[in-house]
C-alpha cells in the first residue's frame, strides 16, 4: 500500500521532500557537533568585544543566546527562525548571517564557476586524448600527471603558485578580491577577474584530474564495444568514431561527475580562500569555526548543503537533454 501510494505522488514532490529530508539531517548533525564542540560561544564574543564584561552581562548574554536551554529546545527555536528566514546574528562580525551569507557567496560563486569550468574543460579533453592515445606515451605521461596532481594538497600548490607567480614574477596580486584603497564601485571587471584568477586556477587543477581519469576510463569502455569496432570495420578513422559515437556515450558520465564536483570545489574554495586571502564564503566558515560563531556555521553550512543540492537538481534536469532515453524512462 505504501509503494503505490509513493507511485503516485509526482517525481518532483518525491525529489523536494529528498532535499528537505537532506537538509534537515545536515541542521541536526551540524548543531550536534556544535553543541559538542569545547569551545564556549559566550566567551569567544566577550572577546570579541574587547572590554571586560561583569557576571551580570555575562548571565544576560547566555539568557539571551539560549545558552542554557536543552539543546533540544535551542535546535528548535534556531530552525523556527531559519524557517521564517531569520538566520540569526553573526557573534564575530556583529550583522546579520543572512547579508553575510549574501555578500560573501557572490565572491565564492565566481570563484567556484571559474574553477568549475576550467576544471571541467581541462579534464574532458586530456581525458578524451588519454582514451584515444591508450597504453601510449601521451596516455602514460598524462596519468601519472594527473595522479600526481590528484595526491597535491589545495593550500600547499595555492603557497607554491603564489609564491612563484604572484611574489616572484609579479604577475597575479597577492591576494584579496579587488586593489587595495580602491572603492568597490570603481573596481572594474578586468581588475575583479585579475584577482580571481590564480585562486581559479589553484581550484581547477586540483580537481581537473578525477574528471580526466574518469572520462578516460568510459571512453575506453566506448572504444572496446563491439559498435565501434563495427564502425572501425566499415574504415571510419578515430576522430570521426570520437565525434559521431564516443562523445556522446562519455559526455553524461563526465556531466554527472561535473555536477557531483560542487562539494569538492566548496571545500577546497575554504583553503583557497584562505590562502588567496580571498572573502568568500569559505575564509568566512573558516573565521565562524576558529571563533565559534554558532549562528554564522550553521546559516552557511546549511547554505553550502542546499547550493551541492541545486547543482544536482541542475545536472538531473541536464540528464534528459543529453540523453533523451533518460527523459522517456522518467515519464
Amino acid at each position: 500500500m505504501f509503494q503505490w501510494f509513493i507511485r503516485l505522488v509526482p517525481r518532483g514532490l518525491r525529489y523536494g521532500l529528498k532535499v528537505i529530508s537532506l537538509l534537515l539531517a545536515v541542521s541536526i548533525i551540524a548543531f550536534a557537533l556544535v553543541c559538542a564542540s569545547p569551545i564556549d560561544p559566550v566567551q569567544q564574543y566577550i572577546l570579541g568585544l574587547g572590554t571586560a564584561v561583569s557576571p551580570e552581562r555575562r548571565a544576560a548574554i547566555e539568557e539571551y543566546w539560549g545558552v542554557n536551554d536543552p539543546p533540544v529546545e535551542r535546535y528548535l527555536n534556531w530552525l523556527g527562525n531559519l524557517l521564517r528566514g531569520d538566520l540569526g546574528e553573526s557573534a564575530l562580525y556583529r550583522r546579520p548571517v543572512a547579508e553575510i551569507i549574501s555578500q560573501r557567496f557572490a565572491n565564492s560563486l565566481a570563484l567556484m564557476i571559474c574553477a568549475w569550468v576550467l576544471s571541467g574543460v581541462i579534464g574532458f579533453a586530456l581525458g578524451c586524448v588519454m582514451g584515444v592515445f591508450r597504453d601510449r606515451w601521451p596516455d602514460k605521461l598524462l596519468k601519472k600527471i594527473c595522479y600526481l596532481l590528484s595526491s597535491v594538497p589545495t593550500f600547499w600548490l595555492g603557497l607554491v603558485l603564489l609564491l612563484v607567480f604572484a611574489v616572484t614574477l609579479g604577475w597575479f596580486p597577492v591576494g584579496f578580491s579587488s586593489p587595495i584603497g580602491v572603492l568597490e564601485a570603481d573596481v572594474t571587471f578586468w581588475q575583479r577577474l585579475h584577482h580571481l584568477a590564480l585562486p581559479a586556477i589553484t581550484l581547477s587543477i586540483v580537481s581537473f584530474p578525477g574528471i580526466a581519469l574518469h572520462t578516460r576510463q568510459k571512453l575506453v569502455d566506448v572504444l572496446s564495444s563491439e559498435y565501434v569496432l563495427f564502425a572501425r570495420a566499415r574504415g571510419e578513422g578515430t576522430w570521426t568514431i570520437l565525434r559521431r559515437h564516443g562523445l556522446r556515450n562519455i559526455l553524461l558520465p563526465a556531466l554527472t561527475l561535473q555536477f557531483s564536483s560542487f562539494a569538492e570545489l566548496f571545500g577546497g574554495s575554504v583553503l583557497a580562500e584562505n590562502v588567496f586571502s580571498y572573502p568568500g564564503l569559505g575564509s568566512a566558515v573558516s573565521a565562524a569555526g576558529l571563533n565559534s560563531d554558532v549562528p554564522l556555521l550553521l546559516g552557511i553550512t546549511v547554505f553550502s548543503a542546499l547550493f551541492v543540492c541545486v547543482g544536482n537538481t541542475i545536472a538531473n534536469l541536464l540528464y534528459g537533454i543529453v540523453d533523451p532515453r533518460i527523459r522517456e524512462v522518467s515519464q
